[in-house]
């Protein structure tokens, strides 16, 4: 057994080990406002590819002369540095859905090639209720209203475009997973242990072939130098229904729920108020995403309505092979979402 006194690694040093109280009084740190300028590059590129199919267009059809520079280096701040940027001020109110998700889309481009989010192959995501429920455990959070808790999504980098806000609720929070490493390691070094080693997950009724309706899979993964984190505590509890998954354990429990209460520290934790044209890029294997559960207007035409991106980055990096048993491939970008058998991948443009 591990010595219980001694972490399982060394701390974290470095900017992705955030505290989100410190970076709460410097949203200048981690906002970039879109210019005039580049508002104007955006939409030529998007008038270039006006009626072409979104899922066919590549970083070479959308030319972005002066703004491209600067997305290279906020994606390598989102790879290499904090791990999160949002960007503000894409125009989207009273826009076609066309328009929008075009430019969109090729801002993606510049980060990443875009990857499956679900068994129907959808490459282009729409975060908006339907009406459903997680009772259903073929149903994923973000087709509800409910809150998603802190978890990590199957990519290298999770983009989100804010269309239209709810009537209240349905705030973004952010938190570092290595800095719960850090604070775990130091407070809890017998407890977070436990969370290097494997915990069933549940697929949520999305089975790539060949495979089974929960994946394996260590919260974290220390993998050449790198402390990666891949965790959705709902669907951790959910792949219990499955008698062949290895059941948790009390010390799991108790794991866990420290993990969790990190999460959700105030002190650790940044929260977030979207508005229409803001874009969240997102490092998913050093950063926990969270979204608070909202109210939404009755009008069909006002309802909250988020486009997502699962994006595989170039100089993203190394993953255990571990990893291979959700992203299919650890290949550097070349790697995560949801294959399953006859997915066609397309850019939809409405939420189904």
């Amino acid at each position: 057994m591990a010595d219980s006194l001694a972490p399982p690694r060394p701390l974290v040093d470095g900017p992705s080990a955030w505290i989100g109280a410190d970076l709460a009084k410097r949203p200048e740190v981690w906002t970039y406002t879109l210019s005039e300028a580049e508002i104007a590059e955006i939409a030529t590129a998007t008038e270039a590819c006006r009626g072409r199919d979104i899922a066919a267009i590549r970083r070479e059809d959308f030319p972005l002369p002066k703004f491209g520079v600067v997305l290279d280096r906020l994606r390598d701040e989102v790879l290499n540095g904090r791990g999160f940027v949002l960007l503000r001020g894409l125009p989207v109110e009273g826009r076609p859905i066309e328009e929008s998700a075009t430019a969109y889309w090729g801002i993606g481009t510049y980060i990443g090639s875009a990857r499956s989010q679900n068994a129907k192959g959808h490459v282009l995501g729409h975060v908006r209720d339907l009406g459903l429920a997680t009772e259903d455990p073929n149903v994923r959070t973000y087709q509800t209203t409910e809150r998603q808790h802190f978890h990590t999504d199957s990519c290298d980098i999770v983009g989100l475009l804010c269309l239209k806000t709810s009537k209240s609720g349905g705030m973004s929070s952010l938190t570092s997973s290595n800095q719960i490493y850090n604070v775990m390691a130091e407070r809890h070094p017998d407890l977070v242990w436990r969370l290097f080693q494997p915990f069933a997950t549940d697929r949520r009724g999305e089975i790539p072939e060949g495979k089974k309706p929960w994946f394996d899979m260590p919260v974290f993964n220390d993998h050449q130098g790198y402390l990666s984190a891949i965790y959705s505590r709902t669907y951790i509890r959910s792949a219990q229904r499955f008698p062949e998954a290895r059941q948790v354990t009390e010390e799991d429990l108790a794991a866990l729920d420290c993990f969790d209460s990190l999460a959700e520290d105030k002190d650790l934790r940044l929260d977030i108020v979207f508005q229409p044209g803001d874009i969240q890029l997102v490092h998913n294997h050093t950063i926990l995403h969270d979204r608070t559960s909202f109210v939404d207007w009755p009008e069909t035409e006002r309802k909250r309505h988020l486009l997502r991106l699962w994006l595989a980055a170039p100089g993203a990096r190394p993953l255990p092979p571990v990893y291979a048993e959700r992203y299919g491939s650890v290949e550097i970008g070349d790697r995560g979402g949801i294959i399953c058998p006859g997915a066609k991948l397309h850019a939809p443009l409405e939420a189904v």
